[in-house]
């Protein structure tokens, strides 16, 4: 590709009139659910038993939506409409990741509970603001072909009067290429805006979509050998053409991001985070803004933008967490008047 990436931004009070266009779109996020659960605590002494830190936990376990169940609750926080797919175990984790969907306003209808594995919980145990170990308790394989009936079933429903649709993908068994050649199919037949967050396995399964966001480790995996020696401009439009996809929001840590659309030099977006503090969840922030701003008829440009400083917004907080629509027009206010 000869087009030259170019940085470019937006002007804060255009996307400050986007923001009353959020409210009540409707986005369905499909995809691998987590609970996440915090344990707090202090170290004191060493273990006796082994040379590891003793944590004592001084506070009560925080217990959060994470991974596809985090998209929703984003898409919510921002004054959208949200529902999930998803697939959870007949346990107490998974009644404890619905009650925590539903306050957050989630509609969990499309919620999949099987006995034949557990709800997928990751457990991070932090010392003072250090994380010091993560537990994940989780099955990877793919659900049962009669199992992926039911979510698509769900899936459909739930797509039939929504305005977009997201599918996040961590490669835990719900997505397989049969659930997404299927879904992005009746997706597109109904002319949705669908965006995709994925992970490596079936990366390429995603063919027609909106807009694919992969990040620069996600792509170059993807791609294997033919991301050898190339720069991302080069990677960016070989993926927007493998997947016949119309856009790419590649996303690329410190560097921000950089859109690949048809007929458009690349164009790079750079990070407006004012201080890192946890990098986590800022990716499901991202996709969730982008996609509701998509929905509201916001061009991709002014998508990504919005989503840049939703999440620059996301990564000043600890762990994963949500960012509020009042938190994005705060933000862009203090921008204007920078």
């Amino acid at each position: 590709m000869k087009s030259k990436n170019t940085t470019t931004s937006v002007d804060p009070s255009e996307l400050l009139a986007l923001i009353g266009n959020l409210q009540d779109k409707k986005v369905v996020v499909i995809g691998d659910v987590m609970l996440d659960v915090y344990l707090k605590g202090a170290v004191a002494r060493i273990s006796p038993e082994a040379p590891i830190p003793v944590v004592e936990i001084n506070e009560k376990d925080k217990k959060m939506p994470g991974g596809a169940a985090n998209v929703a609750c984003n898409i919510t926080a921002l004054g959208g409409r949200s529902s999930i797919i998803g697939v959870m175990g007949k346990d107490l984790a998974g009644r404890e990741l619905v009650g925590e969907l539903k306050r957050r306003k989630v509609d969990t209808k499309g919620m999949l509970a099987v006995s034949d594995r557990p709800t997928t919980e990751k457990t991070r145990v932090i010392a003072h603001t250090q994380q010091v170990v993560r537990i994940d308790r989780e099955v990877k394989a793919p659900l049962s072909l009669s199992q992926q009936d039911q979510a698509i079933r769900k899936a459909m429903a739930a797509i039939a009067d929504a305005d977009g649709v997201i599918f996040e993908d961590y490669n835990k068994g719900l997505l397989t290429a049969r659930v997404i050649s299927k879904l992005v199919a009746f997706a597109r037949a109904r002319k949705k805006i669908i965006t995709v967050d994925p992970k490596f396995h079936n990366f390429f399964e995603f063919k027609g979509v909106t807009v694919m966001k992969p990040n620069m480790k996600e792509v170059t995996e993807a791609l294997g050998p033919e991301a050898d020696g190339e720069s991302f401009e080069t990677i960016g439009f070989k993926v927007m053409k493998r997947l016949k996809a119309k856009s790419v929001v590649l996303t690329r840590s410190e560097h921000g991001m950089t859109l690949f659309e048809a007929g458009q030099p690349p164009r790079t977006i750079p990070t407006v985070a004012r201080e890192v503090y946890d990098v986590s969840g800022a990716g499901d922030t991202v996709i969730a803004t982008l996609t509701l701003a998509l929905t509201a008829g916001a061009s991709l440009l002014q998508a990504a933008a919005l989503a840049n400083y939703a999440a620059g917004i996301e990564v000043e907080k600890l762990g994963v967490a949500t960012v509020s629509a009042d938190e994005l027009t705060q933000r862009l206010l203090e921008e204007m008047n920078h």
